[in-house]
């Protein structure tokens, strides 16, 4: 699923083209994905994109619209596992599975493919955005250190299950958080009441180095992401533990192993992050 850096990457490259556009008309395929497809289909012909950002791992397109009282409103797009959105000109071939085609006024498309169709779309009103969004935690890139420590000190829950929670921190997901915490030198099965001062601190600062590099190489492209021209990203050539179960340590002769905390599967290096002193259930680990 993609995760903040792929979200970003793709805010990125929509920022450089659609501000200042106009939509035109709106052509959708399936829409069981889209909460009313015809709010899409009323409210976005004619409406000028005024911004487009990130909010965790949600797309915002700021939209003025042109129709008169009508305030201004915004398009909330999650990509959930499969989601892609690219922006070409009309006459290039249409990927299978695009359901959501946008024309704008200097020519190009905004088009959106779902195999799985497991994305989300909606309109949002004005003052619909906090009621949408306003229960989501901190951005990990925006957090400062102070604030980091209060979301996670004092916590019962594990630390893997605290960075993947959206109300926590929003963005993170299973692979930057397991690539984090190897950078950190956490177990992911420590709970946050037993970090200490240190710890945290060097987690703050993985975090924000991992995300910040693998923006750098455009995400991570396990199986469907691409970004907003078509290209895959590369940060997957710099995982130190996602998914390399059985394999050799980058920083020791440790071998890293899979374990599944709060129902997701973690992969770490037992010989740099050391298990948490409290029993663990044998079925909990697997080499």
């Amino acid at each position: 699923m993609p995760e903040l850096p792929e979200v970003e990457t793709v805010v990125r490259g929509l920022r450089a083209v659609l501000p200042g556009r106009r939509i035109l008309t709106v052509r959708l395929g399936k829409t069981d994905f889209i909460e009313d497809p015809a709010a899409l289909e009323r409210d976005l012909p004619g409406s000028r994109i005024s911004s487009v950002r990130r909010h965790g791992k949600f797309l915002v397109v700021e939209l003025e619209s042109s129709k008169e009282g009508l305030q201004n409103f915004s398009l909330l797009v999650h990509l959930g596992m499969t989601g892609q959105i690219v922006t070409c000109p009309p006459q290039t071939p249409v990927q299978p599975h695009t359901h959501v085609f946008l024309s704008l006024d200097d020519g190009r498309e905004f088009r959106y493919t779902d195999i799985r169709r497991f994305g989300k779309m909606r309109i949002l009103s004005a003052g619909g955005q906090q009621a949408a969004l306003g229960k989501l935690g901190l951005d990990p890139l925006e957090a400062t250190e102070a604030q980091f420590f209060a979301q996670l000190r004092g916590r019962r829950a594990r630390i893997k299950a605290l960075l993947l929670d959206q109300s926590v921190l929003r963005g993170m997901g299973n692979i930057y958080t397991d690539e984090s915490l190897w950078r950190a030198r956490i177990h992911p099965m420590r709970l946050g009441a037993s970090l200490k001062d240190a710890e945290l601190r060097r987690l703050h600062r993985a975090v924000r180095e991992v995300l910040e590099q693998a923006i750098q190489m455009r995400g991570s492209s396990i199986s469907d992401y691409v970004d907003s021209s078509g290209r895959r990203g590369s940060y997957q050539q710099r995982h130190r533990v996602y998914q390399r179960m059985g394999m050799k340590c980058f920083r020791g002769d440790g071998v890293i192993r899979r374990a599944i905390v709060a129902g997701r599967s973690s992969h770490f290096c037992p010989g740099c992050q050391p298990a948490p002193r409290t029993r663990t259930r044998s079925s909990e680990l697997r080499r």
